[in-house]
């Protein structure tokens, strides 16, 4: 069976490319190409091409051609297709509209996924031991994580490696996860998802595709202020806030820890000093390596948060980091490359799925 999304679930995302037609020219750009069998060049009909994290994307014709036109900034484009080992290809400005894309897809190598099942144990009442747990590392915690409903748990397959101490979750299909919080259904392309119990860390990889809800006008106008509040002091926010050398008028307060002793913070004067802020082409790059502490000074962080970490119910002020490997490269809609690079710590590592908003929200 080919993996493509249903009518329903894309005539939102065709509404807004509609509207995107109405934007100048110098605000989107365009991407198309063409999806073929890396072996045989056969093209493939109806592989989902979309762009990760954000609500857009289509599926491909009968030729195997698609097209998307874009905002302007960075983008991950996830191209896949039952039966072949999904693509990740950068796009981002730069594309030009005469460029068509050739993405040769890989069939997938059954022997490694047997492998896997071979090598581990399958946990048979794996959702009743773990899946509270996967929700909560995963969907989160927050307030938002409560409305949130992951509407076909039985793809969720659980595997325990008793000899490494480490619990590996993967899903047979797409998951479906409807936010009633900020008006999202999300479908989550879900790699895999890993807790290592002797260090206490979960790492997941995958590829989300939003689509906004509809409702009644209330619940618009709720949706539209929780997304705000989702996003004031979030990484999108300040990752953009980056971009536009807006971080004071925001509200976003940096210090950078000691390479020696992290707990030793010096507090950034200048976030756009020339030594580590670099303007080029239209992206900019970001010399800085090691944890930069961001405070965020206009909002007070969720109380559940506080709770939950046994901090003073008083606390006014949002406390994250983020270890930046080599630095990193931002463009104009909020995206940053490389993602993995970069770890979250602190406020922004208890914001889950639950509180994500795609890159063509704009508050």
């Amino acid at each position: 069976m080919k993996r493509g999304f249903s009518r329903p679930f894309f005539m939102s995302i065709t509404a807004l490319l509609f509207s995107l037609t109405v934007i100048s020219q110098e605000k989107t750009f365009f991407v198309s190409g063409k999806v073929i069998d890396g072996k045989t060049s056969q093209a493939l009909a109806g592989a989902s091409v979309f762009c990760q994290n954000t609500t857009i994307g289509t599926i491909s014709k009968s030729d195997g051609s698609f097209s998307l036109r874009l905002a302007n900034g960075g983008y991950d484009m996830v191209v896949s297709y039952t039966g072949y080992e999904t693509r990740l290809i950068r796009i981002g400005k730069g594309n030009k509209e005469n460029d068509s894309l050739i993405v040769e897809l890989k069939e997938e190598d059954k022997s490694l996924g047997e492998v896997v099942v071979a090598g581990s144990a399958e946990v048979a009442d794996g959702w009743s031991k773990y899946g509270q747990f996967f929700l909560d590392n995963f969907i989160g915690t927050t307030p938002n994580a409560g409305q949130c409903i992951l509407e076909n748990k039985d793809a969720v397959k659980f595997y325990f490696y008793k000899k490494r101490n480490k619990l590996k979750i993967k899903a047979v299909q797409d998951l479906v996860i409807t936010n009633n919080a900020l008006g999202y259904k999300i479908r989550y392309q879900l790699d895999s998802f890993v807790y290592e119990y002797g260090t206490n860390v979960s790492s997941y990889t995958g590829y989300p595709l939003f689509e906004e809800m509809t409702g009644t006008p209330e619940q618009q106008e709720t949706w539209k202020q929780n997304r705000l509040y989702s996003y004031s002091g979030s990484r999108l926010h300040f990752i953009r806030s980056w971009y536009d050398s807006t971080l004071k008028d925001e509200g976003f307060v940096l210090e950078l820890a000691d390479s020696n002793n992290r707990n030793t913070l010096t507090t950034v004067p200048d976030p756009y000093d020339p030594k580590f802020y670099a303007v080029d082409s239209g992206d900019v790059e970001i010399s800085i390596a090691g944890r930069l502490r961001v405070s965020y000074t206009n909002q007070a962080p969720d109380k559940k948060y506080l709770e939950e970490n046994k901090f003073p119910a008083g606390t006014k002020v949002e406390i994250s980091a983020i270890d930046i490997l080599n630095g990193i490269v931002i463009e104009e809609n909020g995206y940053f490359y490389d993602q993995s690079d970069v770890t979250n710590i602190g406020y922004w590592s208890w914001k889950k799925l639950a509180e994500v908003l795609p890159y063509d929200y704009v508050p």
